[in-house]
């Protein structure tokens, strides 16, 4: 999803807004015991010369009255607003003060606020935290000898039927083995792409099994995981702990436990190398810190060949090629554009060499994968007008349509979808690879879900995150699966068709 002006998503800031990350400081302990307090810090939004971020604090000790939150910059940040707290700055240290409203914080509750700050560079997350006093995040007592943690045992695999079936495409249609028509429902799970590059662990959130029926129990039968191409490879830039083998391991025991649960796993790429400063540029960053335009030769079709290899053999996988390109933003023309889309190499407003749809197919294909692939189209996928004219060779014959739609793109009206994406699915499965808004409603994507019912099609909502209306479409407001006045609308609907 976005910010406008690009769609990648979490906050709705104007015109002039870049492509943003969610950064978490994770909450981790060497004894298990319960923190005093937790502090969970959001990078939601960041730009050239500023950034938005959010708290949200929880309170494990004896019930408070009051409370204040103290933490650093590291990198010469300055505060210049924010919300729902008394913020004030005094050389680097940052404290935010409950208002007259929310100070009662009792033993178990939350409370979260956001602010708006100024940069010149680095934008660090936070060393430490302090809630009246007490240090957050760590143990509430002394350390013991840490002991080996003992391999983690695979989830129990699904009994025979009850697992996702293996996909390919018939005409128009996700067909399973048996051929009958297979349409994919269900949610984005966000964080693999973000947290690792940011050094801040692999997942925003629980990826345990509970975590993960609580999707299931929505009646979602597809699960989208984003990714990022430098953790998976495991360059040099990123943590190690995060990164190559690690983070390997962390997506397939992930996929592992979301076809243990019956859902169909869509890995996809999310965020990836290359320095882009041109037309709605998200990030001046060489590395894989925000979306660029469109994949690079460098190291995207190596990942896919990794990806392709990693999952060849399980066709209930499904690959989703690059998220949202935008190529229109970098060049003048749409032939450009489009061609740039497909053929990759020197494209006009785009300083590195970038890989076409049909490089990445063709890596994924040489591996042997038969997978389902996705190719979305132009406008951060929000534009299929000329998909079919341009369209990829696939060798398998197993290559679908991504589009994503949120209320403030282009493309939002019934007109539209008539023009532009009726004629796709006429011709290839189509996936609305996200869907959203920004409302904090739902009345936008219920129209979205009665178009794809109406046609058969298949669609995601963005995404099954704790973030809240201030930070984007989040569907949920807790990991059991409480969703919020926008998730409210894809959980009721999915349980009505399922």
């Amino acid at each position: 999803m976005r910010h406008p002006p690009r769609s990648g998503l979490l906050v709705v800031l104007g015109a002039t807004a870049a492509l943003v990350g969610t950064a978490v400081v994770p909450v981790v302990t060497a004894s298990g015991a319960t923190p005093a307090c937790t502090v969970e810090y959001t990078l939601t939004s960041a730009w050239d010369a500023g950034f938005q971020g959010s708290v949200r604090i929880t309170n494990n000790q004896a019930a408070l009255s009051s409370w204040s939150l103290t933490f650093d910059f590291g990198a010469g940040q300055k505060l210049t607003q924010g919300w729902n707290a008394k913020w004030s700055q005094s050389g680097t240290t940052v404290t935010a003060a409950n208002e007259t409203y929310n100070g009662s914080l009792g033993t178990g509750a939350s409370v979260s606020a956001g602010f708006l700050a100024s940069r010149a560079g680095s934008n660090p997350v936070p060393a430490s935290f302090k809630l009246n006093g007490t240090t957050c995040n760590v143990d509430t007592e002394p350390t013991p000898t840490p002991t080996p943690t003992p391999t983690p045992s695979p989830s129990v695999p699904p009994a025979p039927g009850d697992g996702p079936p293996a996909l390919h495409v018939s005409g128009n249609k996700l067909v399973d083995s048996g051929g009958a028509t297979r349409r994919l429902l269900g949610v984005n799970r966000s964080g693999g792409e973000f947290a690792c590059v940011q050094g801040n662990g692999i997942w925003d959130g629980p990826v345990d099994d509970a975590s993960v029926k609580a999707i299931a129990d929505w009646k979602v039968n597809t699960v989208r995981i984003p990714l990022n191409e430098e953790c998976w490879l495991g360059l040099s830039n990123i943590r190690p702990e995060y990164a190559g083998a690690n983070y390997i391991a962390a997506v397939k025991d992930l996929v592992a436990k979301v076809k243990a649960h019956g859902m169909t796993p869509m890995v996809e790429l999310h965020w990836t190398w290359g320095q882009y400063t041109g037309n709605s540029a998200g990030c001046s960053d060489v590395h894989a810190s925000c979306q660029k335009p469109m994949p690079n030769m460098q190291y995207t079709p190596a990942f896919w060949t990794s990806v392709a290899n990693t999952f060849k053999g399980d066709t209930a996988v499904v690959f989703d090629l690059f998220n949202e390109p935008y190529p229109d933003r970098a060049t003048s023309t749409a032939a450009q554009a489009w061609t740039c889309w497909r053929d990759g190499g020197t494209c006009p407003g785009i300083g590195y060499e970038v890989a076409g749809m049909q490089d990445l197919i063709d890596a994924v294909r040489a591996t042997g994968a038969k997978n389902v692939i996705l190719a979305a189209g132009l406008a951060y996928s929000n534009d299929l007008s000329q998909w079919l004219a341009y369209r990829p060779t696939d060798p398998a014959g197993n290559l679908a349509a991504a589009w994503h739609v949120y209320n403030f793109n282009s493309c939002v009206s019934e007109s539209c979808w008539d023009s532009t994406l009726a004629p796709v699915a006429a011709q290839v499965p189509l996936v609305a690879g996200e869907i959203g808004e920004n409302t904090c409603a739902h009345s936008f994507v219920d129209r979205v879900m009665k178009w794809f019912d109406d046609r058969s099609l298949s669609y995601l909502g963005w995404t099954w995150n704790t973030w809240n209306c201030a930070t984007g479409p989040s569907l949920i407001s807790g990991y059991d699966g409480t969703p919020t006045a926008f998730g409210i609308g894809l959980r009721d609907h999915l349980r009505a068709i399922g």
